[in-house]
């Protein structure tokens, strides 16, 4: 399923929002090249580099699937402190592909680490020679193809040529469109802050659309700033940001292989010294990376395959954060849910269903059900003045909002989802093909 820049500019998708893009522009110590390795049919953007031509310190967390693709594998065993270089191929997942997938990544790190090297003699006055464990990447597509080695790896000379040290809105675009598969639609964003007095860039992109559920991040994001953090807080950080943003979404309740978040910091602007990760100096930041992160996250939801509308799940006044959780994620990812949302049919009934099958004991005469600002079920039984063509007129918004109070505690959790339409099932029956 290819997808460039004019047919994505000819788009034709529902939420107008989503097509408004913040003006991610340069950010000292990242560079980026794409460009197409043949790896689809049609011509487009598929191999997609990061350079960081004075290394980054950086924090991935990956997915908690049991069966996990050769590039996380890979990242996973490079233990360097810094690393060069972030290399993004798209149609082929690099999952169950053996030793031939792995191996393939140390050919084509080698092979990268050599050209980055050449060009570090050509435009450094101090020179580094970088290294394969310096080099980490990410894959998506499909499972279980053979690993394009020859493909990626003839082209590298090329990627590596195209390097531009200078960013700009459309360079992050090309970034954004190249690591996308079934998607729709680039996603990307950026926020401004302050460290001391220094003013801070945090800008992120990310790709999917699909087999979203994330359990640590989402199919791919990747969060560069030219902030000075070290390792140890930035991983402290994500893992701190990713509970209420990427494991807060799904689109059809599946988990990835190749999930994974991954935050570079160039250390270009020079701030006050963080020491901790409760350091009063990093609340800023803090909470402008979530905004990042919740804005990439949104609009994975939002370009869910086939989405035609985006719902947000409030579960609200529950014991503990854990069962606020579950019955959110209950009801998002109920396929009755969401079919019944896709053809603007407000059967809270489904919802009910939902709710009792999430396993969470509470009070059901304390029961209230929202959708929107309407009120559908009050005090354990339908509100005395519930007017189904109300409903009916709100269920043909783009956004959904149901909220649920289960009034047994004080402990909330919001989960964003999609409807389930016609259109996904299209998409994913005819995916190889």
């Amino acid at each position: 399923m290819g997808i460039n820049f004019t047919n994505f500019l000819s788009s034709k998708s529902k939420n107008k929002r989503m097509l408004e893009f913040q003006d991610l522009d340069h950010i000292d110590g990242v560079s980026i090249s794409t460009i197409s390795a043949n790896l689809y049919e049609e011509p487009r953007d598929d191999l997609v580099m990061f350079y960081f031509r004075d290394g980054v310190n950086y924090a991935s967390l990956y997915t908690q699937s049991k069966i996990i693709s050769e590039n996380i594998r890979w990242n996973l065993n490079q233990k360097t402190k810094k690393i060069f270089s972030l290399i993004i191929n798209t149609r082929n997942a690099n999952c169950f592909t053996g030793k031939q997938g792995y191996k393939s990544l140390e050919k084509i790190a080698e092979l990268i680490s050599q050209q980055l090297t050449k060009k570090q003699l050509e435009d450094d006055d101090q020179p580094k020679k970088i290294k394969p464990k310096e080099i980490i990447f990410g894959c998506t597509g499909t499972i279980g193809e053979i690993f394009p080695e020859e493909k990626i790896k003839n082209n590298i000379p090329e990627l590596v040529n195209k390097i531009k040290y200078t960013q700009n809105k459309y360079i992050w675009m090309k970034a954004a469109l190249g690591i996308m598969t079934t998607d729709t639609q680039p996603k990307m964003a950026m926020e401004k802050c302050f460290i001391g007095n220094t003013e801070i860039k945090i800008f992120g992109v990310a790709k999917g659309s699909g087999m979203i559920q994330p359990n640590m991040a989402t199919t791919l994001a990747y969060i560069f700033t030219d902030a000075d953090i070290s390792n140890d807080i930035l991983k402290k950080l994500l893992k701190k940001n990713i509970s209420n943003t990427f494991n807060a979404i799904s689109c059809d309740s599946d988990t990835s292989t190749n999930d994974m978040i991954s935050i570079f910091s160039t250390a270009k602007s020079k701030h006050p010294k963080i020491n901790n990760l409760n350091d009063e100096k990093l609340k800023n930041f803090d909470n402008s990376l979530n905004k990042v992160l919740l804005n990439l996250a949104k609009r994975v939801v939002a370009d869910g395959e086939g989405a035609s509308k985006f719902i947000t799940i409030n579960v609200q006044n529950c014991k503990n954060e854990n069962d606020a959780k579950k019955i959110a994620f209950s009801v998002a990812n109920s396929p009755l849910v969401k079919t019944a949302i896709a053809g603007e049919d407000p059967n809270w009934g489904r919802i009910i269903m939902a709710i009792g099958k999430a396993g969470v004991q509470f009070n059901h005469d304390k029961l209230s059900i929202k959708f929107g600002n309407l009120n559908i079920i009050q005090n354990g039984k339908i509100y005395n003045n519930y007017n189904e063509d109300e409903v009916l007129d709100y269920m043909k918004n783009y956004s959904i909002d149901i909220s649920i109070d289960i009034l047994s505690g004080s402990k909330n959790f919001k989960v964003y989802t999609m409807d389930l339409t016609k259109k996904y099932i299209e998409i994913n029956a005819d995916y190889r093909s």
